[in-house]
């Protein structure tokens, strides 16, 4: 694994615990951390339970006892490290958005195409599609349960930035991130608005904003109206801290997206809203454990959202972990999708979310960007 901070401590539970919990056909073994800091590194590795460590992230491309390359940086190394890692004959799972770029992007869908020839193959992390009642919900989806879909609400609102003393961070940095709220969660909020109605977003028309433009670049983190230190100047922060866009879907839906860092009070509020012909759902991560189902086909004298508790034994994932009502986390996602990745590697084929899959994510991202930035109104993806 490359990096081990936020991700790569998530990252780093999900492959000690899947086997635990799951039979999975292949056992994964942490083998080697790389992160540029020597003594950081394996504190890290010693606190995280991989067995050996690099400072040189290229050093696990060329050592024979790494199979798989698990890439939790920021997203300006996605492609360079994706790229070897298959061209070495590596699997790799790269965390999500896919890269900066479409360009980036392009390039990584190309090489695990044509590592997957070799039997070598690719995941982007879109974790979120792995809570039990996302799964369910596209289930429903699939089923026809709701028709023909018409509207798509998605929206994903944290409050982490509100405070405009908060110090810079390389999320802000756009040479380092790519964008803002928009790639940073945004992104997974049109992965899992696609994945759940199983439709593609063809066109956008979008609006971007930054609310705080300088922030220090050292201090200690206050609450909203007090003061930090901020002896070491300030940085420039140069990505979106909201994004709202308007879509179309093939197929005739529309949707409304809305990302932002800056919702005081809501802390990770991944909501997603879908209504069709015959009936809807809705779904809040900070309630992840329950999906909203409305059935338009019962008489209306009776009609009305219903609650399903995602915890029985039959739903998406929760049969391997506790008995019915007692409720996952946000660190089971991360371990969902390695059960999917190792079972995907074992059966000779592409996991998804595969890059191709990614690289149309990193398509919407694009065209929001392109619509907000020539006030041009709607931009095909």
């Amino acid at each position: 694994m490359v990096g081990y901070a936020f991700m790569g401590a998530m990252h780093s539970h999900a492959w000690r615990t899947a086997p635990r919990f799951f039979d999975l056909p292949l056992h994964p073994e942490l083998a080697v951390l790389a992160g540029r800091d020597a003594t950081a590194v394996k504190a890290a590795a010693d606190t995280m339970g991989w067995q050996d460590t690099e400072t040189d992230w290229r050093s696990l491309v060329e050592r024979d006892d790494v199979d798989l390359i698990d890439i939790c940086t920021p997203g300006d190394t996605h492609a360079e490290i994706a790229i070897a890692a298959l061209e070495a004959g590596k699997h790799v799972l790269c965390e999500k958005p896919l890269a900066n770029s479409v360009q980036e992007a392009e390039r990584m869908a190309v090489a695990a195409r044509d590592a997957a020839e070799k039997g070598v193959f690719a995941m982007c992390g879109f974790s979120y599609r792995r809570t039990p009642a996302l799964t369910l919900a596209r289930r429903l989806v699939e089923q026809g349960r709701l028709g023909t879909v018409r509207h798509v609400r998605a929206q994903y609102l944290q409050d982490w930035l509100s405070d405009a003393k908060a110090p810079m961070t390389w999320r802000l940095d756009r040479t380092k991130s790519g964008s803002g709220a928009l790639g940073d969660i945004g992104a997974h909020s049109i992965d899992a608005a696609q994945y759940v109605t199983g439709l593609e977003i063809s066109g956008v028309s979008a609006l971007l904003n930054t609310f705080v433009h300088e922030r220090p670049l050292s201090g200690t983190r206050v609450g909203l109206g007090g003061s930090g230190a901020d002896d070491g100047g300030t940085g420039q922060v140069t990505v979106d801290d909201a994004a709202i866009f308007s879509a179309r879907f093939d197929g005739g839906a529309i949707g409304v997206f809305e990302a932002t860092r800056f919702a005081l009070g809501r802390k990770n509020s991944m909501r997603l809203e879908v209504n069709g012909t015959l009936g809807s759902l809705a779904f809040d991560f900070e309630n992840m454990n329950s999906l909203e189902f409305y059935d338009g086909t019962v008489p209306a004298e009776t009609a009305g959202f219903s609650t399903i508790n995602v915890t029985e034994p039959d739903h998406p994932y929760t049969g391997n972990w506790w008995p019915a009502g007692h409720g996952l986390g946000y660190e089971h996602g991360f371990t969902h999708q390695v059960v999917d990745l190792v079972q995907a590697i074992a059966d000779g084929r592409t996991p998804s979310p595969s890059f191709d899959e990614a690289l149309r994510v990193q398509r919407v991202l694009h065209a929001v960007e392109q619509s907000a930035s020539s006030d041009s109104g709607w931009q095909h993806v």
